[in-house]
This record gives structure tokens, sequence and C-alpha cells, in this order.
């Protein structure tokens, strides 16, 4: 599987510290890289994106403050691992340039689009729903219409067009906690207008991703489709746990599912997923690849409470999701009902 992306300086990387089992994906050994009260006023950051920015990275982070309330903060960094956060929050403007703030901001990730970076984040539209911002340079940030009508959460842009059109993962949801959600896909023309609406998956039969599925980091392009980490969710009889799925979706049409493994790729095992705000989740929110030799870096939420790091390379776990695919009814659907 040979990625397609721009070359980047240098990523965050380690190789396997002990005996891998299960999928080909191993932690990094220093996990968490951001713990918490990162910095004033804030008592968490996790479930945050990062992306390379000239020499190093730069990343947008869900940041709770110590009121409870989410922002979301921009974070810097040489090597990817260690970060400097700004004191204050993102202050986003609309397109005359006044002040647009979100009432709370949660869950954000990062996406480059030809010569535009794209925020998009959980806010309040009269319920949970979909905000977006751009930028061209990290000090201004423009936001942007709503995509989506409530209820909807964990959107994600695709790095580039498809025949044209933006594209976006996206989980439609209800005004409570959501026990349920399915994938859904959307396209747009110009980032005001949205259709084309596809379902893409729904929940699985498998334990860990039974009772909900949504985005998770940015697809990543590659010869053989676009590799997708999700996050699925069950119920237990002490709450929700969350795990890191794998899928490859058709290149030219991605509301087509070709792989689906049935296997979760990373679960909560660790004291920093399993001990924390929101105990036992794992939630993935973005990548950093090398497209010379496949290398990944996978950032996900720890617990509601840590910033974590895994590894993988895209050979490697690309023959795994193919190996342990299972698809369901849903998954099979395309288009219109």
């Amino acid at each position: 599987m040979k990625i397609i992306t721009e070359k980047i300086k240098h990523m965050p990387w380690q190789e396997p510290t002990g005996a891998i089992t299960g999928a080909p994906i191993w932690r990094y050994s220093e996990n968490p890289i951001i713990g918490r009260n990162p910095v004033e006023n804030v008592a968490r950051i996790f479930n945050s994106a990062v992306i390379p920015y000239e020499d190093g990275f730069i990343g947008v982070f869900r940041g709770e403050q110590v009121t409870g309330i989410p922002y979301i903060y921009l974070g810097r960094s040489e090597d990817g691992i260690h970060w400097n956060f700004d004191k204050e929050k993102i202050a986003f403007v609309d397109e005359e340039g006044n002040s647009f703030m979100p009432i709370y901001a949660y869950d954000p990730r990062l996406v480059k689009v030809e010569d535009t970076y794209y925020i998009m984040w959980c806010q309040d539209f009269y319920g949970a729903s979909i905000g977006m911002a751009k930028t061209q340079d990290f000090k201004t940030f423009v936001r942007i219409e709503n995509p989506f009508l409530p209820f909807n959460r964990n959107a994600v842009l695709f790095p580039r067009k498809i025949d044209g059109n933006f594209v976006m993962l996206s989980r439609p949801s209800d005004s409570g906690h959501t026990p349920f959600g399915d994938i859904f896909l959307s396209e747009s023309p110009d980032l005001v207008y949205w259709g084309k609406h596809r379902h893409v998956m729904g929940k699985g039969n498998e334990w860990w991703q039974s009772l909900k599925i949504g985005g998770g980091a940015a697809p990543i392009e590659t010869d053989e489709g676009w590799l997708l980490f999700y996050h699925g969710v069950t119920g237990t009889c002490n709450g929700y746990v969350y795990s890191i799925g794998g899928a490859i979706l058709d290149i030219d049409n991605p509301s087509i599912v070709k792989y689906r493994c049935e296997n979760f790729l990373i679960t909560p095992e660790e004291w920093y997923e399993e001990r924390g705000f929101v105990p036992n989740v794992c939630f993935p929110c973005a990548t950093i690849c090398d497209p010379e030799d496949g290398r990944i870096a996978i950032y996900y939420g720890a617990a509601d409470s840590y910033v974590a790091l895994a590894f993988t390379r895209a050979d490697e776990i690309a023959a795994y999701i193919k190996e342990h695919s299972v698809l369901t009814e849903s998954d099979r659907e395309v288009g219109i009902r």
C-alpha cells in the first residue's frame, strides 16, 4: 500500500519496544504525550488533531477549561511529541472580521485541502452540531457556514476534493449522549451547500462497536483506497468503552466500504486509557504519514484526559484489515434509498 500525500521532513516515530499481539499497532513507550493541566486554566487536553506545518507541527486541541467548558487551543511542536500551547483559546472571526466565538467547541479535526487548513468541531447550534473554520496562516481563523443541521458530531473532511467536490464524513446523532450512530458521507461544491448524502458504515456486530461508530482521523489516501481509522463504542454495565477500528474505502466513491476489520485495532488497556475523567476511551483524531516508507503515527485521546500516540505501517495495517474484514449488510448498501 502506497500512501499518497505530501512529503514531510520528519515525523514522530518509535519502533516496537516489545512483542506485538493482535493488530500491528504499537503504543509510544512514553505515553501520554500530553498530561493533565497542560496550560494555565486548562485542566485537560484530549481528542485533538495535529498536522505537519513548516519545519514542525501544529495542532488544534480540545482544552477543557477549569470551568469544565471546552474550547479549541492552538499548539506547536518541533517533533510532534513535545507541545507548547497558546494560553488563550483560538479567537474565531466571521467572514467580515467580527468576533464569532462558539459557546463551546470540542473534538476538533484539522485537515489541509489544497492551500487552506480547515478545522471541524462539535459545537452548539440548537443542540450538538458541526462547526467549521478555515485558516491559511494559523493567525486568523474564519468561521464559515455550519455544514449540517443539528444533531451531528464527528465531522472530518477528506484531504482532497473528489470529482470537484469537498467530501466530509459525519455522524448524525441526537441531543443527548447519542446511544446510536452510523457514519455518513456528504459532498459540497463550496462548503456552503451540502448534499449527495450517503451511508458509509453502520455499527458492527462485534462487541467493541456494537453501540455506535464515528469518524476519527482524516482518511489517508493510498493507491488501494482511503485508509480510515474510526472509533467504535460498546456499552457495558459500567459505561461506554471506546476503541479504534480500521477500514478501507473506495478511492473514487468512498461511500463504498471495500474492507472493514472485525477486530479492534486498539482498545483501552493501559492506565492512561482506562483511568481518567471518562475511563476506557481510545479516540482517534489525527494521523501523520510518511509517503516514502508508509509509516503512520496515530494521535488519539485517552480517557478524556490525555493525548497518546501509536504507530503502524501502511502495508502491515492494510494486510491486517483485509485479513480480518467482515462487511455488514449496511456496509454493502450504496446509494439513495
